[in-house]
């Protein structure tokens, strides 16, 4: 399953961004308003939003000032999500949150629109940054 979040501009560097997000305690910032949960530990964080399990994503790669990718922790539901960036201008970038798991057709089906509106409210609030 691959779910596609638009496209963002934020007058903000490639580089600013990229810098922001390496520390993980910043995408607080971005997480729905109605967040119950977001604790970091070392290079993960957990969080928790209201009818969903909680959540650990852990820093899985990243490429300077263009990429960062995190991962589940658990190997119950695999998937990534990863943040491209593109620089436009000199402060001014692209961002694209990429979500892509591995999940059978009937888990697939049931988490598909809960993960879709939660890629929409962190795009959305990239957008505010």
């Amino acid at each position: 399953m691959n779910i596609e979040g638009n496209k963002v501009i934020v007058n903000k560097s490639a580089e600013d961004v990229f810098t922001y997000f390496d520390d993980l305690q910043n995408f607080k910032t971005i997480m729905p308003d109605n967040i119950q949960k977001f604790e970091v530990e070392g290079d993960s964080f957990i969080f928790g939003l209201p009818g969903m399990p909680e959540i650990r994503l852990v820093l899985k790669e990243k490429t300077p000032f263009s990429n960062i990718t995190l991962g589940a922790a658990s190997s119950k539901m695999p998937f990534t999500l990863s943040s491209d960036i593109k620089e436009l201008a000199e402060n001014k970038c692209e961002i694209q949150l990429n979500f892509e798991g591995d999940f059978n057709p009937m888990m697939a089906m049931m988490i598909k629109k809960p993960i879709t509106k939660f890629v929409d409210a962190l795009t959305e609030n990239l957008g505010k940054l």
